[in-house]
């Protein structure tokens, strides 16, 4: 075996495919190293080539190690060359060789082989099994060869054993494990493996035909079942569905008698079923008592939640959830005191009135919270149609229940805390008067027996707890406000929303981004630049916006710069939000002729506001510039008259006012002011100038004034004060009626700010003018 002659032939690497010896191999040849191989063989070596095995079928270049060690020597019979330049070639395999060594990879593979022969074993062995493995072919062709006629023709031609092994072995349809074909050479190992793959193909075929005849099972069960539904389907809709309508029938009664309503609805319920149960499901009629139906056994009848008792407990989730409000949250502890007191729910309707942000509808859904109830909101900004709050008549197509009991179906239960939100902000048209509607849900004495028209019975809604939200009061119908017990939420002062910003709005905007708290820190004086500068509102809607600009901003630069953590102040502000947007008025510290600082209120809080006067020649008139509106015009005319009247006191020349035009300006004249508070302003001013006497720069002032010279008392007192604390004043007037209200202004303000309540004009000008 050792002593065979060694040969030099050109190698073509074949893959995904074994040639076996006493068989032709067709293949298509188009790699580079295999094309010259093909050529050198046919002009060198007498069209013979070594046909070499790839391990890895997949690999396009390969090297001696991707190749096995046993290959076959074949001569080409056949090449034709193809469109795409590869080549169709047929080979004749001559016999097993053994490959012994590259002699080199370039330009192709040049291999030296050793004669690889088959061994023949006991021939009476040998003949039992070529007779067995004849007979299992024969019984099995068409399930485990390729092409079976022409192997059966083959076998029939008396081929020796060797000869009928290698033509099966190449034609089985399994080609996984094809290679120990090749490289086995005992024959009847051969042989035993052929048996083996054919038991196992025999297996697989079992198994596929068993698969096969259980889905076909399967399909056949599926085509019976589709065709009785859909035979079924039809005899149903001759019988009007019946068989189903009368489940849902059972079904609806066992909800009814469930639902624990009162015994009059109950009684209607149970006549719309009957009707329901007589009607057929193909008749419109049907769907809509159906829905009816649903709707009533939905709506809460008798399940209440319980609520929380413990006052402290109350106070502590409203204190936690919302800083300030003070005036709100006793009223909330007031209405369960009274509930604990009498055992029973106060027939109360809040009216929370205040400007955009200053937490309305956030509290009323913290107020469910802290009692433990549930909570349902129902926005009516917008709402024109009267049949949104009663619902509509079921004669109607398309009817559906109004705002107030759906919103009691999604609550379910009859003690919610329900939120009408924006109910200023209803209109009425053709379709009715929504605000109208709304008197009978908001009128504790009549909202037991409240009226749906689509429910068309009477419900209770005298547990609920009513709380609606409302930013003019001068746009709600006055029968509706009377009904309503009115809560006011003023703008925020900046030390509130300092605080809220620090207890609230920081930490839920980190929590928002995905930040630590540990790696964001704002200082005190940034906070209050953001206040004053960044923001002018009454709520802090915009102070949370701009909070969590400054947050996204800081987490960009943790991730981009790597720091471990970002401080804003006062120096670095301005790099995380430009430039400042807003220029508080400050005190000008001069005490000058004519210019007197006044107190407004308006609707980002309150400010300060300089009226200027001054005069000249002219024919008596009076000019008023500044975009004022029609109350602030009548204040300054009412300020002149009086100046007039009382020319003697002032010590000024009439014929000044007849001779001269005087001329009152209110500064940033694109800005629109009006309101009765300008009037004691406006005569101190004009007093100033005409006498040439200086007024007090550290002194500002509010109020209307009369003819006769009364002070009027104003209203956004809280507001006003904050702003002259900010601005840098040190005294501020006001009416004696307002007086009371002083109590509302915070501490901090109260402290470093003189009030002085004033009832007639003339004591404001002996203490203004210098």
């Amino acid at each position: 075996m050792e002593d065979f002659e060694m040969n030099g032939l050109p190698a073509i690497a074949v893959r995904g495919v074994i040639p076996i010896p006493n068989n032709e191999f067709r293949i298509e040849i188009g790699r580079e190293i295999s094309l010259k191989a093909l050529e050198l063989c046919e002009k060198k070596y007498d069209n013979e080539v070594i046909l070499l095995i790839q391990k890895n079928p997949i690999l396009t270049d390969v090297e001696s190690k991707d190749l096995e060690t046993i290959g076959v020597k074949a001569k080409l019979t056949l090449k034709l060359k193809l469109p795409n330049n590869n080549f169709k070639v047929k080979f004749r395999i001559l016999e097993r060789v053994k490959i012994e060594s590259f002699v080199s990879t370039k330009p192709c593979f040049m291999v030296e082989t050793s004669s690889y022969p088959t061994f023949i074993g006991d021939s009476t062995e040998e003949t039992a099994l070529v007779r067995t493995v004849i007979n299992e072919v024969s019984k099995n062709a068409q399930l485990v060869l390729n092409n079976a006629d022409d192997v059966l023709r083959i076998i029939q031609l008396g081929v020796t054993a060797d000869e009928v092994t290698d033509v099966i072995a190449d034609h089985l349809k399994n080609v996984e494990f094809k290679y120990k074909y090749l490289s086995e050479q005992s024959l009847i190992k051969r042989m035993e493996f052929i048996l083996e793959d054919i038991a196992r193909e025999k297996q697989i075929g079992d198994i596929e035909n068993k698969i096969n005849q259980e889905v076909k099972k399967n399909i056949d069960e599926s085509q019976k079942e589709y065709y009785l539904r859909e035979k079924m389907k039809v005899i149903q809709n001759e019988l009007g569905d019946k068989a189903r309508q009368d489940q849902e029938v059972d079904d609806l009664k066992e909800k009814i008698m469930n639902a624990k309503m009162p015994k009059k609805i109950e009684e209607k319920a149970l006549q719309e079923l009957q009707r329901y149960s007589q009607t057929s499901v193909q008749m419109a009629e049907s769907n809509i008592l159906k829905a009816y139906l649903d709707f009533l056994v939905a709506l809460p009848w008798n399940n209440a939640s319980e609520d929380v008792n413990d006052l402290t407990k109350v106070s502590e989730s409203l204190n936690e959830n919302h800083y300030s409000l003070d005036k709100v949250k006793d009223r909330i502890l007031e209405y369960l005191s009274v509930k604990i007191m009498t055992n029973r729910n106060p027939q109360t309707i809040l009216c929370l009135v205040g400007p955009p942000g200053v937490g309305k509808t956030s509290l009323a859904s913290s107020i469910a919270k802290a009692l433990g109830r549930k909570f349902v909101k129902q926005s009516l900004g917008g709402i024109s149609d009267e049949s949104e709050i009663r619902g509509h008549r079921r004669t109607y197509i398309g009817a559906l229940p109004g705002r107030i009991t759906k919103g009691m179906k999604d609550a379910g239960t009859i003690n919610p805390v329900f939120l009408l939100d924006e109910i200023d902000k209803m209109s009425s048209n053709y379709r009715g008067d929504p605000a109208s509607a709304m008197l009978e849900v908001l009128d504790p004495e009549q909202n037991s027996h409240f009226s749906d028209n689509y429910v068309e019975e009477e419900y209770d809604l005298s547990q609920v707890l009513f709380i609606t939200t409302a930013n003019d009061l001068s746009t709600i119908p006055a029968p509706l406000r009377d009904r309503m017990e009115i809560v006011e939420l003023s703008s925020y002062t900046e030390f509130e929303k300092y605080n809220i910003a620090r207890k609230h709005l920081i930490d839920r905007q980190l929590e928002i981004h995905g930040i630590d708290s540990k790696r964001f820190e704002i200082s005190e004086e940034a906070l209050y630049a953001i206040i004053q500068h960044y923001t002018r509102e009454a709520g802090v809607r915009e102070l949370n916006r701009v909070i969590g600009t400054l947050v996204r901003k800081s987490v960009k630069k943790i991730l981009i710069e790597k720091t471990d953590k970002v401080s804003i102040t006062v120096d670095n502000l301005q790099e995380f939000l430009g430039r400042i947007k807003y220029f508080n008025n400050l005190n000008r510290n001069e005490d000058q002729v004519g210019i007197v600082t006044g107190l407004a209120y308006t609707q980002f809080g309150g400010d300060t506001l300089d009226i200027e006067v001054t005069y000249y020649k002219g024919k008596g008139g009076l000019v008023l510039t500044g975009k004022l509106g029609d109350v602030m015009k009548e204040s300054a005319q009412a300020a002149l008259s009086f100046v007039k009247s009382h020319a003697d006191t002032f010590k000024i020349d009439p014929l000044l006012f007849s001779e001269n035009d005087i001329h009152i300006h209110v500064p940033e004249g694109a800005v629109p002011k009006d309101g009765p508070s300008a009037g004691v302003t406006m005569t101190t001013a004009i007093v100033s100038a005409l006498t040439g006497r200086k007024v007090d720069s550290h002194l500002g002032m509010t109020g209307e004034i009369t003819l006769r010279g009364t002070v009027l008392p104003i209203g956004g007192l809280k507001e006003k004060a904050i702003a002259a604390h900010r601005s840098g004043l040190k005294t501020i007037m006001i009416p004696q009626e307002n007086a009371k209200d002083v109590e509302d202004i915070p501490l901090e303000v109260v402290s470093n700010l003189e009030i002085i309540p004033v009832k007639n004009v003339m004591e404001v000008i002996n203490r203004a003018l210098v």
